[in-house]
């Protein structure tokens, strides 16, 4: 008996920690007006040119306590030999995350303006950036800045925050969600059993127009497409329910892996949130140089046009609705 006792202590113990270490992937406004006095959460307003947001909107209004980092500008994402888009240093983040106040222990929410699926990714991207240097212990307000003005007019702050003291956060790259161009390049060479999973819309993926920075229109070979927005409710500018993020989803193949793609992964970002996060699929990477990156080096090969599958789901789907 006394054996079992201090067995299930133990449990309850690395249970705690378990929990302390990880965050629901999605908080909602009430739960961070529950926790505005908390002091080990980190509000991170990320509200940018993407969403006609910038930090004089944030002065303007914000949600009390939280910080303003522009998505944008701020080194979430950086540039590397002409490709726009990529995952910056550990050295880099460690300090762009530390300036923000992020320590070992911090609960970081970040929280978009809450207008449009595109803006959403801003925050999927800056979830994955902390979850690949390490920090798991990271969520999106669902609804953004948007849900907390409709939810609690009468808190709103207004000017400049104080600064927050520098946090103490280590930068560890983990390599479990991230995908580099040689290896999705050997993978496509291989035509090993991974699904590549394209964000962009119809036109893109078909070759049909193509991101500015993209030297030329196509797809990864092999890739499927799932445009973003798919997972996004428009009306409400919310993540939609999982019963229904399930069933958009079911197509996506759980016994293979997945490498999650766009332009410039930033729309990628937010399917792999989806699959990874909060459907809990196993082995989801983001492939953040994406088509900008691919298509920077001619010899990589690319697709464009309809596959006669493709030209067979468009009929029946015309047919039937």
């Amino acid at each position: 008996m006394v054996f079992l006792k201090r067995l299930c202590a133990v449990l309850l113990f690395w249970t705690g920690l378990a929990t302390a270490a990880t965050a629901q992937p999605l908080v909602d406004v009430d739960w961070v007006a529950g926790n505005l006095d908390n002091e080990n959460v980190v509000l991170i307003d990320l509200r940018n040119e993407i969403d006609k947001g910038s930090y004089e909107t944030y002065l303007d209004g914000h949600i009390p306590s939280s910080l303003h980092s522009d998505y944008l500008k701020d080194g979430w994402r950086v540039g590397r030999d002409d490709v726009v888009g990529l995952l910056p240093t550990e050295a880099e983040f460690e300090a762009l995350a530390r300036k923000l106040g992020v320590s070992a222990g911090s609960h970081v929410v970040l929280i978009p303006a809450g207008v449009n699926s595109t803006d959403f990714g801003s925050s999927a991207r800056a979830y994955w950036t902390f979850k690949v240097f390490g920090h798991d212990k990271v969520s999106i307000l669902n609804g953004g800045y948007a849900a907390w003005v409709a939810a609690y007019p009468g808190q709103i702050e207004t000017g400049a925050p104080v600064a927050p003291v520098p946090g103490d956060f280590v930068a560890r790259f983990q390599p479990q969600g991230y995908v580099s161009i040689e290896q999705v390049a050997a993978l496509v060479e291989s035509k090993g059993k991974t699904t590549l999973l394209d964000g962009r819309n119809e036109a893109q993926f078909y070759g049909e127009a193509k991101h500015p920075k993209a030297t030329n229109p196509g797809r990864i070979p092999g890739a499927q497409m799932l445009f973003q927005e798919t997972a996004y409710d428009v009306e409400t500018n919310k993540l939609k329910s999982v019963d229904e993020l399930q069933t958009l989803y079911a197509a996506v193949d759980a016994g293979q892996p997945v490498i999650s793609y766009c332009n410039t992964g930033h729309w990628a970002a937010t399917n792999w949130f989806v699959l990874s996060e909060v459907l809990g699929r196993k082995d989801v990477k983001l492939y953040d140089g994406s088509m900008v990156e691919w298509t920077a080096n001619a010899d990589n090969p690319l697709d464009t046009g309809k596959s006669n599958l493709d030209k067979i789901k468009g009929f029946f789907k015309s047919i039937l609705g």
